[in-house]
Order: structure tokens, then C-alpha cells, then sequence
């Protein structure tokens, strides 16, 4: 998939210091302002679903900007902090620990990683007793499935580096710097490709919850509801048709002319990417439901990010349902 080294023209910036993807539009916008999405990720395949949607909302008058983050913690903070407006994400443990007013509106994906380890160095989760493995970013769905990994195995590593971009790790892993870490499944082919058969996938049972979610604060749902609701209906539409025809993303990216310097080995993984995605059920076709919410919190409390819940879920301290319903009528 993408390296780091071949992101510096489509995505140096966001790594160092959050640069913006402008998606603007017309007049026809409830204030005029832009939609400042905040991305706590580097540029990369996995986000072209998400800017698809966002083009089609700039078509039809909400101006939308994208800004790529470092690291999920500073993307909620730029949310809480009135720079940006919505969020991409599943701030179930923020929300929780500081009672902040964001609010998740729309489920993107579920979970779908491959704990990954280097062979000449450990062969199971036992082994990993006592190490140290590489996550995505500090509260992510891949902290939280290698934090409840280690509860079910009865190990406890020595530490937790955090690594934005599947696609960096699995570079890092390449490259020998880092040996057990967590990857997607475009990540994971291409250390099949390329590690020489020496990288080997740990087992996960009984995981579902969301990965990514869309979240902004309660106001901005409210002060802007004609223009997240298009937002909300696009993502539907966009959500839909990746998962009856996930080629469909390669040919957007070409209408649109979205993330234009990525270079060939990940323009070729594209299709495949989005057609394992589609197939394996990571891209819910109905934006998330009340049940969700009850699995998020269980799988992060078992996980130990969050307080486990007692009795009935209270869904609207976490999420408001409203921006999703309006899109559905």
C-alpha cells in the first residue's frame, strides 16, 4: 500500500502540520461557512469513501473542507475546540471521561484489523508477553482490540507506540523497526507480498464494534441541520454503492480527481481494498443503530477504555440519531 516516503506530495503536510483539503461550494449552504471535517490520519485510500461523500455534498451547496490530523487526540480536540466541525472517529472513552457535548451521527465502519507479528521474533499472543506493539493512535479501535487481546491472553506488554497509517506500520514492519503491530487488510497483503512469508496473523474471536464513526458537537448539529443532513444523505448513498459495486471508488477518485499524487502500488490497491471491506460487512449500509451503541461500550469495556455500562444504554449521551433519521424520511 502507500509508504511513507510516497506520501510526502499527496500528504506531508498533515503529518507535520495538519494541512486542508478544500472541498468548497456555493451559496446555497445554510451560512455559507465550510463543513471543517477534522481526520485524525494520514492521506490515504481508506479515506476516498468519506471524500467521495463530500464531493457529492459540495454538488449540491454545502462547502466541505477536509483537515488530516496527526493523531485522533488532536483531531476530537480540534473539534471540541471549535476548529473544526465534525470529526472521524469513536470518542466513546473522551465523551465518557469528560462529558464533553460531541456526539457520534453516523457509523462509517466496523471493526476489521489483523494483529500482525513478525515470526522470527514471536510466534503467538503469548509471546507478546511482555513486549511492546504498535497501534494506530491513543483511544483508536486498534488500541482497543490489542488491549483486549491482552485480557484474553493473560500477557501484558511492556508499552504502546502509536503509529498513524496502516500502511506506515506495515512499512515499519518491512523495515524490521517495529515487530507486532495491527493492520488493515490492504496493509496485510502487502506484507504478504513482500515480507517473504515471515509475518503471520494472531487470532481475534468475537469482536464487533465500530471502527470510525462521524461526531461534532451538539450545536453545530443543530445550528447546521439542513447541511449535515445532505451530508448524512451522501454518505448513505455513497456507503451503498461501495458495497454493491466497491469498484466504484476507483472510478470517483478519477471523476473527482481526488488524492492525485497517490502513487501506483496504491491506486492498484484501491478495488481490492474496498471489495475485501465490502465483503467482510466494514461498511454499514444504515449509518448505525441503537444496538451499535450497546456493542461499542461492552467491547470497549471489555477493553478496559471505558466504564461498563449498567442497566439500559442511555444512546444520546454518546449519540444523537436525529441527522440519520432526517436523511432516512
Amino acid at each position: 500500500m502507500i509508504k511513507r516516503s510516497l506520501l510526502k506530495s499527496a500528504a506531508a503536510a498533515c503529518l507535520a502540520t495538519a494541512s486542508i483539503v478544500g472541498l468548497s461550494a456555493g451559496a446555497h449552504a445554510q451560512t455559507g461557512e465550510p463543513v471543517r471535517v477534522a481526520m485524525g490520519d494520514i492521506a490515504s485510500i481508506e479515506s476516498l469513501g468519506l471524500l467521495i461523500a463530500m464531493e457529492r455534498a459540495k454538488e449540491r451547496g454545502v462547502p466541505m473542507e477536509l483537515t488530516f490530523f496527526n493523531s485522533e487526540d488532536v483531531a476530537t480536540q480540534a473539534v471540541v475546540g471549535g476548529q473544526a466541525d465534525i470529526g472521524v472517529g469513536a470518542p466513546y472513552a473522551f465523551i465518557q471521561n469528560s462529558n464533553a457535548p460531541i456526539r457520534m451521527f453516523y457509523q462509517m465502519s466496523t471493526l476489521l484489523f489483523f494483529p500482525v507479528v513478525n515470526t522470527e521474533v514471536y510466534q503467538d499472543w503469548a509471546d507478546l508477553d511482555g513486549q511492546e506493539v504498535t497501534v494506530h493512535s491513543r483511544g483508536s479501535g486498534t488500541e482497543a482490540l490489542m488491549r483486549l487481546m491482552e485480557q484474553q491472553h493473560g500477557i501484558t506488554y511492556s508499552g504502546i507506540s502509536y503509529v498513524p497509517g496502516a500502511e506506515v506500520r506495515a512499512g515499519a514492519l518491512l523495515q524490521g523497526t517495529i515487530n507486532a503491530s495491527i493492520v488493515d487488510s490492504s496493509a496485510f497483503r502487502l506484507l504478504e507480498q513482500q515480507g517473504g512469508g515471515k509475518f503471520a496473523r494472531l487470532p481475534l474471536d468475537g469482536v464487533n464494534a465500530t471502527d470510525e464513526a462521524l461526531y461534532a458537537n451538539a450545536d453545530f448539529l443543530n445550528e447546521r441541520e439542513e447541511d449535515v443532513s445532505i451530508f448524512v444523505e451522501e454518505m448513505l448513498r455513497t456507503w451503498n454503492e461501495i458495497n454493491e459495486n466497491p469498484g466504484i471508488v476507483a472510478e470517483l477518485r478519477t471523476q473527482y480527481d481526488l488524492l492525485p499524487d497517490l502513487p501506483e502500488q496504491a491506486v492498484a490497491e484501491i478495488t481490492p481494498y474496498f471489495t475485501e471491506s465490502a465483503e467482510s460487512g466494514v461498511f454499514p449500509t444504515d449509518g448505525g443503530t441503537p444496538e451499535d451503541v450497546t456493542d461499542d461500550l461492552e467491547f470497549l469495556a471489555a477493553a478496559g477504555q471505558v466504564d461498563a455500562p449498567e442497566g439500559d444504554v442511555d444512546e444520546s449521551m454518546y449519540w444523537d440519531f436525529d441527522p440519520l433519521n432526517a436523511a432516512k424520511n
